[in-house]
């Protein structure tokens, strides 16, 4: 009995070994967890200044023969990767140091991305009339058919008046060199000159021993027509320019009415009123005003100028009627101043015929 009174303790002590023993290898595997959630420090990507590291779990102390309770309801804390967010980790930027481009500095909001493609890249005028409507089109070939006409009638007036004044001007000075019609057809004129004396000759072989002052009125009267037949010939095609340069201007106009009209209308499809849309349907109606009044403005200016030089022309038909009537006046004051002389004589013959009897 006594024997078994000793052995007791050592009984009791070993089964206290044998719990310790076994409640230390029940706490290893549940504290492994806690210490696995720790991540390693990663030296080439310090963490963020505003976030905070949470601490790990620790083990609570266990007391002799009572186990550790672990909650269920607890999720198990996950294991931070120790990376920060893209925009705070300065590794995450990209490496060519390029900035992608802002969709709304490429096209503006609410613009079609092919209208850019579909842009007249030629703002030459070569490059807008090709580029224009057709009926603007029609209206720019037209007020430059219009500018031509206007020079080409330039041209051709000015030769016709340059001619038409020097053979005036020859017959004028023919006509005052002589003292006859008959002298004064040596001279030998042409063009209206030479038509007035060819109609004073005809006049009075008509007449023939007719009163000298219906000659002088039916010779006059044939005269002014000859003078209003030369002046119609010679303004002849400068009413076209009147009218170019009357209508040029307005033809013009509605083309760019019409023009501005189809750019709003594309400014409509486009729907956007971005400059580069619009200018050049402006820039190509414009055009047509500006052919209008370089057609316009040079018509103008040369209806003018014919208006001076016909009034002069005129002038110098004038003159050479004038000189026509002259001579014809003096060629009748002769033949009456002849058959005055004759008559006297006549007369006085009579008178001594019939002394003799």
């Amino acid at each position: 009995m006594l024997t078994f009174r000793r052995i007791l303790p050592h009984r009791r002590s070993l089964s206290a070994l044998i719990a310790a023993t076994l409640l230390c290898a029940a706490l290893v595997p549940a504290a492994m967890p806690a210490f696995a959630q720790q991540p390693a420090p990663t030296p080439s990507a310090p963490p963020p200044a505003t976030a905070t590291q949470p601490a790990p779990m620790q083990a609570a102390p266990s007391t002799p023969g009572v186990p550790q309770a672990t909650d269920p309801l607890v999720p198990p804390v996950m294991p931070s990767t120790g990376a920060a967010p893209d925009a705070a980790n300065p590794s995450s930027a990209p490496a060519d140091g390029t900035v992608p481009a802002d969709p709304t500095q490429v096209h503006a909001e609410g613009e079609d991305p092919s209208v850019s493609a579909q842009l007249p890249h030629d703002l030459s005028p070569w490059g807008m009339f090709m580029a224009a409507d057709w009926v603007v089109k029609a209206v720019m070939i037209g007020l430059a058919f219009a500018s031509v006409v206007t020079w080409t009638v330039w041209l051709a007036k000015s030769v016709e008046l340059t001619f038409a004044k020097g053979r005036l001007r020859r017959a004028l000075k023919g006509y005052l060199g002589a003292a006859s019609l008959e002298e004064a057809r040596d001279v030998g004129p042409a063009g209206p000159a030479g038509a007035m004396l060819r109609t004073t000759f005809l006049e009075v072989k008509r007449s023939g021993d007719l009163p000298a002052d219906g000659i002088k009125e039916r010779v006059s009267i044939s005269l002014s027509r000859i003078e209003v037949a030369a002046g119609r010939a010679i303004t002849r095609g400068t009413g076209l320019l009147a009218t170019i340069g009357a209508t040029a201007p307005f033809v013009g106009l509605f083309g760019t009415v019409w023009g501005i009209m189809n750019s709003f209308i594309g400014i409509s499809k486009a729907q956007t009123t971005n400059l580069a849309v619009v200018a050049p349907g402006i820039a190509e109606a414009l055009l047509a005003t500006a052919i209008g009044l370089v057609a316009a403005i040079p018509a103008v200016v040369i209806y003018n100028h014919f208006s001076r030089q016909v009034s002069g022309y005129r002038l110098l038909l004038g003159d050479a009627s004038a000189e026509v009537l002259r001579l014809l006046s003096r060629d009748l004051d002769r033949r009456d101043a002849a058959r005055a002389s004759g008559n006297r004589a006549e007369a006085a013959r009579l008178r001594a015929t019939a002394a003799a009897e």
